[in-house]
């Protein structure tokens, strides 16, 4: 399901792009139509509808990927192997033990005498 709404976001994604880039410029030359490819009011109606029908489904599609993926939980991945919070997992080698984990040395508590030669 999430692979097939990442694949029409996408689509919807190009298509936006180059919808965008039809469109007549007012004031730079940034656009690719430059006005030769589609000229008149009915022209530009058609490509500002299209633009908000586009956006409108990027949008939804952009909530709902979102929405498909806080629902799968954390998947492993190669920082965090086995999935859980908090980051990377110590290198295990099969046949060896595990690692013991290493206790928390305390702060020195007070003011400490310099070392001397």
């Amino acid at each position: 399901m999430s692979t097939v709404l990442l694949l029409i976001h996408v689509m919807v994604a190009v298509a936006l792009v180059g919808v965008i880039l039809l469109q007549r410029s007012e004031g730079g030359a940034l656009g690719i139509g430059g006005g030769g490819f589609m000229t008149g009011r009915s022209a530009g109606n058609a490509l500002t509808k299209t633009t908000a029908i586009l956006a409108a489904s990027f949008f939804a599609t952009s909530l709902a990927l979102s929405l498909l993926a806080s629902q799968h939980g954390t998947a492993p991945s190669i920082l965090n192997p086995g999935g859980q919070p908090g980051g990377l997992a110590p290198l295990q080698v099969p046949g060896t033990p595990a690692p013991a984990t290493p206790t928390p040395q305390s702060a020195p508590s007070g003011p400490q005498a310099p070392l001397s030669k």
